[in-house]
């Protein structure tokens, strides 16, 4: 069973107006908890669970780790949202330290501005061969794990008319976005070789390709998603990510080659997805054609159905998904908000609580459950993405 893990960065606000506060050093400085860590800017912190066979103690943790962010804000005078980006207007303030403020004065108004939460799918691998076959046939879905988790419509007080703004955000790194298929673990290492000699990225860890091997845990780590609003959605992106790696692991064991979809092509499938969400249309992977969001996202569970169903997955997974596509994402959830309550301080507010709601989810139906009747995680095993940092 490969073990997965989930890292989640969060927005810090303040509770009174929901504008954002660079408070993150002083949550990091309350040392309760290792796995609270700091972010390039002060106004966000990031969490990340421990490593976990099973999807039930994953949830657990994905919930506890929320709940273990907001305390630490309270505590520093804040609360924690599951906010993509900022609905309010803010001013980023670099947290300290050279490696920060060496990215901030490199990379100018692209870092200065930079202020967005993502969450992170770590899952293990055999070995770089395999890492890197993953990467090359799980390309051509990242998209749809970026309209599933499409949570940042607002940009400094305005509506963008994307559903992951995010994204748009986050590409304004040169280092960023979809990458050509690599073909073996040699040509993916030379490649990181030479974009670092090229003295662009800062250090290794700036090598923000979509999904790259990790390089201090055995995994591949698939950065693409916003920070979902739901915690169940974060649980669902992390069942969907390990089964396309399972997926993708049997296909080259198998000799299936990856599907050559151009960088360039994989770019406007990303667009598609940071635009609509799971409101509009996607690029299907299969048919290359447009086809409406929610029909691609079950095109991907159906794909990955095999390897859900050999791990206890299947039934799970296609609930959450269900869910997602009755409900809709954080970023529907976010414009409801404003339209109902007709302040953006109040969408962040609605955030807060969403983010910290425990109840009516897999999480809450797992910690119901007898202890002796549930399968055990990697217990003692440290989180996954603390020196994988952006």
């Amino acid at each position: 069973m490969r073990t997965f893990g989930v890292e989640e960065e969060f927005l810090l606000v303040d509770a009174a107006d929901g504008a954002p506060l660079p408070l993150g050093q002083a949550v990091f400085d309350l040392g309760l908890d290792s796995r609270i860590t700091r972010e390039i800017k002060q106004e966000q912190i990031e969490t990340g669970t421990r490593p976990h066979d099973n999807v039930h103690d994953l949830a657990v943790d994905v919930v506890r780790c929320r709940a273990m962010a907001d305390d630490a804000a309270v505590r520093a005078g804040a609360r924690a949202a599951a906010l993509a980006t900022s609905p309010l207007p803010a001013l980023p303030a670099c947290t300290n330290g050279a490696r920060y403020e060496e990215m901030d004065h490199r990379f100018a108004i692209t870092s200065k501005e930079q202020l967005t939460c993502g969450c992170h799918v770590h899952v293990s691998v055999d070995n770089d061969d395999e890492a890197v076959a993953v990467l090359d046939r799980i390309r051509v879905w990242l998209p749809v794990l970026i309209a599933l988790s499409s949570n940042s419509p607002f940009w400094n007080g305005t509506d963008t008319g994307y559903a992951s703004y995010r994204w748009q955000a986050w590409s304004r790194w040169p280092m960023a976005g979809p990458s050509e298929i690599f073909g073996t673990a040699e040509n993916y290492h030379a490649l990181v070789e030479g974009l670092l000699d090229c003295g662009v990225p800062v250090d290794l860890g700036q090598i923000y390709f979509d999904a790259r091997l990790s390089h201090h845990h055995p995994t591949v780590e698939i950065r693409v998603g916003d920070v979902c609003l739901y915690s169940d959605d974060a649980v669902l992106l992390a069942l969907l990510t390990r089964g396309l790696v399972e997926t993708a692991a049997r296909e080259w064991r198998q000799g299936i080659p990856p599907r050559p979809m151009p960088a360039a092509v994989l770019r406007l499938a990303y667009w598609r997805a940071s635009r609509f969400g799971m409101d509009g249309n996607l690029l299907h992977p299969i048919s290359d054609q447009p086809q409406h969001a929610s029909a691609v996202a079950l095109a991907l569970l159906q794909y990955v159905r095999p390897a859900l169903r050999d791990m206890g997955d299947a039934e799970i997974a296609e609930s959450l998904l269900r869910q997602l596509l009755a409900r809709g994402t954080g970023c529907r959830r976010q414009r409801a908000s404003l339209l109902m309550r007709g302040s953006l301080s109040d969408v962040v507010s609605d955030a807060v609580r969403i983010t910290n709601l425990s109840g009516g989810g897999i999480a809450e139906r797992h910690e119901a459950a007898p202890r002796d009747v549930r399968q055990h995680s990697m217990a003692g095993t440290v989180g996954f993405g603390r020196s994988d940092r952006s």
